[in-house]
């Protein structure tokens, strides 16, 4: 296998895991975020609050530009917890997927990637600044979930785990 996206919501470990596992493997990480604020020269939630459609787009070419090129070494890529509510981006995951590559989606449950998301976060990200925060990430992360189950070919259960148990566990359900 030569690619392996990492899929899954705010916080579920898919940057760190992904470093981890590219260490494992002898592969490349990188996580589509830093792609996107490197090619903008802004962060995806300064390109959400500016404008969704804007960070939408950014996000489904660098993933585009990303998964599409050929390397040498394998390559694990840590998308944005969003990118399944992008359909452009959806659209590429599905032909990457029909074409070999593995979706691995990290689960979750809402309470535990609350509990992430508002540890020591001094600013709730833009799409959870409501009258009741949680209760919206709460169902934007049940809609969300059912989505990626549907999309993903490897479903690891990431809470009380390492992100070294995670790389290693996704590792040996696609090596080994």
């Amino acid at each position: 296998m030569d690619k392996i996206i990492l899929t899954g919501p705010k916080h579920c470990g898919k940057s760190t895991a992904g470093e981890l596992l590219a260490s494992i493997i002898s592969g490349s990480f990188i996580d589509l975020d830093t792609e996107i604020t490197q090619k903008t020269g802004k962060t995806p939630r300064e390109l959400y609050k500016e404008n969704p459609a804007v960070f939408q787009k950014a996000e489904a070419e660098a993933l585009t530009s990303l998964a599409g090129v050929d390397c040498d070494r394998k390559r694990i890529i840590a998308t944005g917890g969003g990118i399944i509510d992008n359909p452009d981006a959806v659209t590429h995951l599905s032909l990457l997927k029909n074409s070999g590559v593995k979706i691995v989606y990290l689960n979750i449950s809402a309470a535990a990637a609350w509990e992430r998301i508002t540890a020591g976060s001094k600013e709730l990200p833009p799409f959870l600044q409501t009258n009741t925060p949680q209760e919206t990430h709460h169902a934007l992360h049940e809609r969300r979930a059912t989505a990626y189950l549907k999309f993903a070919d490897i479903v690891i259960d990431v809470e009380g785990k390492t992100p070294s148990a995670i790389a290693s566990e996704i590792a040996s359900v696609i090596y080994y």
